[in-house]
């Protein structure tokens, strides 16, 4: 299958390069002259979406995926899928898609799971908006880049999907970190802690899978000083993406939004960019109570 794929960062690249690697003609763009293995470099994002079936973008906003497609759905040819696996608002999702189909393109909305080390293993989850003509002819490819694809429902559902995983992450990666720093002033130690409350009904991916105590539980990036796995400005941004969604749906989420107040304090008051989103429990042992 002839591939292109827009914006090759730290996720796009290794998700390119998996697609080389398993047979597909892959083109690449992105502005910062990144490339990725296996993939042939275009000269502008028009260049690479030249005769390819299904056109994926990778891109930090809604604004960059809009301003994006205005450049590329022209030069797409017809009856070839636009598959975005941004992070972005629904909204941006629904009207890029919108414009898709009135050109005659398949588009579906496919944000992802997994963070880098699931993008470079190809064991990423895809949550999917769109129709199920175009979900069918992309599912080949969820099946190189990730372990699990799940059909949400018409364009903008994937998004809806993801902003709604991702608050309940923040949320109880916050509750975990305050939890292990409340044990550390108990007395209580973090083996013990861990040991009890990952069998108990506590248990949660933030302390079973990705636990933010150096040296407790699976290995995690706390224990590499807490090097992004993902990193607290990403938590902030997807945080901000429900609260613009609750805003905009009329939805009480009193916990999402102290996540955000609490996350936009941590990377842009208390040196938290460029950390891990769990590197909030050393945040929280270094606090007293107000």
């Amino acid at each position: 299958m002839k591939i292109a794929f827009i914006g090759l960062g730290n996720m796009g690249a290794p998700m390119a390069r998996n697609l080389a690697a398993a047979g597909h003609e892959v083109t690449g763009f992105d502005t910062a002259g990144t490339s990725a293995e296996g993939v042939t470099a275009a000269g502008s994002a028009i260049e690479a979406v030249s005769g390819a079936e299904i056109v994926i973008t990778m891109l930090p906003s809604g604004a960059i995926l809009r301003a994006v497609a205005d450049e590329i759905l022209p030069a797409i040819a017809p009856g070839a899928v636009l598959l975005d696996c941004s992070t972005v608002d629904v909204d941006s999702a629904r009207d890029v898609a919108a414009l898709a189909q009135a050109r005659g393109l398949g588009a579906l909305d496919a944000p992802v799971s997994g963070g880098i080390g699931g993008a470079a293993a190809g064991t990423l989850t895809f949550m999917v908006g769109g129709s199920d003509d175009a979900f069918a002819r992309a599912a080949p490819l969820f099946e190189i880049m990730g372990q699990k694809a799940v059909h949400c429902g018409p364009s903008g559902n994937g998004q809806a999907a993801k902003i709604c995983n991702n608050m309940i992450l923040g949320v109880t990666m916050i509750a975990t970190c305050e939890a292990f720093a409340l044990a550390d002033k108990l007395g209580l130690s973090r083996e013990a802690m861990f040991d009890v409350v990952s069998t108990s009904s506590g248990y949660s991916w933030s302390m079973n899978a990705y636990c933010p105590a150096p040296g407790v539980g699976p290995a995690s990036p706390a224990d590499n000083d807490y090097t992004p796995g993902f990193a607290a400005e990403l938590m902030l941004k997807d945080l901000g993406l429900s609260q613009q969604a609750a805003t905009a749906a009329d939805a009480d989420t009193p916990m999402g939004a102290r996540a955000l107040e609490l996350y936009r304090s941590f990377v842009e008051d208390e040196n938290g960019r460029g950390k891990d989103f769990s590197a909030m429990l050393p945040r929280f042992e270094s606090r007293r109570r107000d």
